[in-house]
């Protein structure tokens, strides 16, 4: 009990300072959308009688893309992403040459969240897979005269690294800043000049750089930071603890629990409570949940040592009373817990 007294004394601290904002890790229905900017690298590009030549972007081209997606409350999100780049581009070597191509994608891409490194930010990575179509528009090359539209498209892939600043006044709502680098497998180009060849435009790949908006609808209200006096009984109190995820009872737990049975029947008191709690792990309906069961696990081995059920009263409290003040999907031990007060 000495280093729950001490951990109390901290915590009394802690709530006489200024609440901070958490976010919460992204649990269900998510939106996105961003935009900014796209840097693509030089490629080849061949016609079969013609021979081929390298191809350089003439300027920074521009990205836009929007995005519906599922969170999962633990880190892990997955969604499906629409896509849209334009790139000016002109052909190496003499007689110059180039043209435009724009590139239209739909990706299905995998995150994962690192939450709790800060209550301002919250980065992540992710990877993902489609299919794109590029299409060019009078694209012609420097050794042709002969110009080329259609579209051809062709698996695209993606890797992702991004940073997201949640916006404490609009829980759910979070500010992106993203790298992604993006490729394309070859495609095919039809003539324009009737019945010449196709070209083939050879594996291109762009540096992307967006700014961006998220938002979660079903999002709770950011947590705060503080140790409410509530868990500071007026009573004798016994703590169980549980390993992450887990409601079942530990050889430790299950003799905490027995001293606490033995002391309700050499004390008078009016009644006894087991109240439930979880640590910021998962989304906090699920930590509802897991913390009701786990006061119910620890209810009923009361009663296996011969405390009455009708003097137990259970209450839960998911993760929203923290015994270690922490940012969210933080796995916390001392939070993973059930509290008995006899009073």
């Amino acid at each position: 009990m000495t280093k729950f007294r001490t951990t109390l004394m901290a915590a009394t601290v802690l709530a006489a300072l200024p609440l901070v904002a958490q976010a919460q890790p992204v649990a269900g229905l998510y939106v996105g959308a961003g935009a900014g900017v796209n840097f693509m690298q030089s490629f080849s590009a061949a016609e079969q009688s013609e021979g081929s030549g390298t191809v350089k972007a003439r300027q920074p081209g521009f990205v836009g893309l929007g995005s519906i997606g599922w969170g999962f409350g633990n880190g892990l999100r997955a969604e499906i992403e629409g896509n849209f780049r334009n790139n000016t581009v002109k052909f190496g070597g003499e007689g110059g040459g180039g043209g435009r191509i724009s590139t239209y994608g739909v990706m299905g891409n995998v995150f994962y969240d690192f939450n709790g490194i800060s209550p301002m930010v919250v980065p992540y990575i992710g990877a993902g897979a489609g299919y794109a179509w590029r299409q060019a528009h009078n694209l012609h090359l420097a050794f042709d005269d002969d110009s080329w539209n259609g579209t051809g498209g062709n698996f695209a892939y993606q890797g992702i690294a991004g940073l997201a600043f949640p916006i404490a006044a609009v829980p759910g709502l979070s500010l992106t800043a993203e790298y992604r680098f993006f490729g394309v497998l070859d495609t095919t180009h039809s003539n324009n000049e009737c019945c010449g060849e196709n070209l083939k435009i050879k594996n291109t790949h762009t540096h992307n750089i967006l700014l961006g908006v998220r938002y979660a609808f079903n999002a709770a209200p950011a947590a705060l930071i503080a140790a409410p006096a509530a868990i500071a009984p007026a009573g004798k109190s016994f703590l169980v603890f549980f390993d992450w995820d887990k409601s079942t009872l530990t050889d430790r737990a299950r003799g905490i629990i027995r001293e606490a049975a033995a002391t309700s029947k050499s004390t008078a008191h009016t009644r006894i409570e087991v109240n439930g709690y979880a640590d910021t792990s998962g989304n906090p309906r699920y930590n509802q949940g897991l913390s009701m069961r786990r006061a119910q696990t620890v209810a009923a081995e009361l009663v296996r040592n011969g405390v009455a059920r009708g003097e137990i009263a259970i209450k839960a409290f998911g993760d929203t009373v923290l015994l270690v003040p922490t940012g969210p999907g933080v796995r916390e031990p001392q939070n993973r817990r059930v509290e008995i007060i006899i009073r």
